[in-house]
C-alpha cells in the first residue's frame, strides 16, 4: 500500500465522518433520540481518530535519529492503538451509558422522518468511505482472503479505517432499525436499546483492533517469509555460503528489518567476503524495497 493511498483513505474517512457527525447531532437535537446521539458521538470519535491516524502517518515518515536509530515507523502503530482506546471509551462506553440512562427515563421520539433521512445520508457517506478503504486493501492484499489480511497486515492505519467504516455501517443499520421500532411500536425503549447495541458493537470492534495492533507494537514478524528469497540470493552471489540464523521484524507500515548470520563457506579473503556481503544486501534491497534495514554477520560456526 502506498503512503499516498493510505493518507487519501484516511482523509476521505475524516471528511465523511465530520459531515455525518454534524448531521447526527442535529438529528439527536430535534428528535431526542439516544441512538442518534450515540451515533453522533461515534462519528465525532471517528473524526478525531482519523486526525490521530494522520499524525501517526506523518510521524512515521520522520528520518532516523540518534535517539531512534531505526526510525519512527512504529509511530503509526502507537497512534492506531490510541484510536482503539478512544473507540472503546468515548465511543462504546458512552453509548452504553446513554442507553442505560434512557432506559430509566425514556423520551418519545420526535421528527422521525428527519432522523431516517440523516441516517440514510450517513449510510451513503460511510459507504463511499468503506468502498475507498476496500479499494486500497485490494491494492496491497496479497493474502487472498480479507480475514487473513486483517490478521496479517502491518498497515495499521488502513486496518483502523476499514474496521471503523464497517462498524459505522452496522451502527447506522442498528440505529435505523431501533428508531423505526420506537416509532412503529410507540415505545421509546427501543431507542435506548439501539444506543446500548451500538456501544457494545464499538467495544467489541475496539477489542479486535487492540489485539491486532498490540501484536504490531510489541514486535511482529512480517507476513512475508523472506528467508527462501534471501537464501536464493545468497546462493547466486556466494555459492558456497550457507544461511544460518535468520530474523525478520516489522518496524513500521511496510518497513522491515532483517538480521542474519551466514557461513562464508570457501570464502577466506576478508575484503572479498565484505564485497560479497554488500552485493547480497544490495540485491535484497533491490528486490524488496520495504526492507529498510539489514544486519549481516559472517560466522564460521555451522
Amino acid at each position: 500500500m502506498s503512503a499516498g493511498g493510505s493518507t487519501k483513505v484516511i482523509v476521505i474517512a475524516m471528511m465523511a465522518n465530520l459531515g455525518i457527525a454534524i448531521g447526527k447531532f442535529f438529528g439527536a437535537f430535534v428528535s431526542g433520540s439516544s441512538s442518534m446521539l450515540a451515533e453522533g458521538i461515534h462519528s465525532l470519535v471517528d473524526t478525531t481518530n482519523q486526525v490521530l491516524l494522520l499524525v501517526g502517518e506523518k510521524s512515521a515518515r520522520k528520518k532516523p535519529s540518534d535517539q531512534h536509530p531505526l526510525g519512527y515507523g512504529r509511530e503509526s502503530f502507537f497512534w492506531s492503538f490510541v484510536v482503539t482506546v478512544l473507540l472503546f471509551s468515548l465511543g462504546g462506553l458512552f453509548a452504553i451509558y446513554e442507553g442505560v440512562h434512557k432506559l430509566s427515563d425514556p423520551e418519545p421520539l420526535k421528527n422521525y422522518n428527519i432522523v431516517i433521512g440523516i441516517l440514510l445520508a450517513g449510510v451513503l457517506l460511510e459507504g463511499y468511505s468503506f468502498l475507498m478503504a476496500l479499494k486500497e486493501i485490494r491494492v496491497q492484499n496479497r493474502f487472498g482472503k480479507l480475514s487473513t489480511w486483517f490478521r496479517k497486515t502491518t498497515s495499521a492505519g488502513l486496518l483502523v479505517i476499514f474496521t471503523e467504516d464497517a462498524g459505522a455501517l452496522i451502527g447506522l443499520t442498528i440505529a435505523a432499525f431501533c428508531v423505526t421500532m420506537a416509532k412503529v411500536l410507540d415505545n421509546p425503549v427501543w431507542d435506548a436499546y439501539g444506543s446500548i447495541a451500538i456501544g457494545v458493537l464499538l467495544v467489541v470492534l475496539a477489542g479486535f483492533l487492540a489485539v491486532e495492533i498490540k501484536s504490531l507494537i510489541i514486535g511482529e514478524a512480517p507476513s512475508k517469509d523472506y528467508r527462501p528469497d534471501v537464501e536464493k540470493i545468497l546462493g547466486e552471489r556466494m555459492p558456497s555460503a550457507k544461511l544460518l540464523r535468520f530474523l525478520a521484524l516489522s518496524i513500521g507500515d511496510r518497513e522491515v528489518m532483517l538480521s542474519y548470520k551466514i557461513h562464508p563457506g570457501e570464502e577466506n579473503d576478508v575484503n572479498s567476503l565484505i564485497e560479497d556481503i554488500n552485493k547480497v544486501e544490495a540485491e535484497v534491497r533491490n528486490q524488496f524495497p520495504e526492507v529498510k534495514w539489514q544486519f549481516v554477520e559472517p560466522d564460521y560456526k555451522a
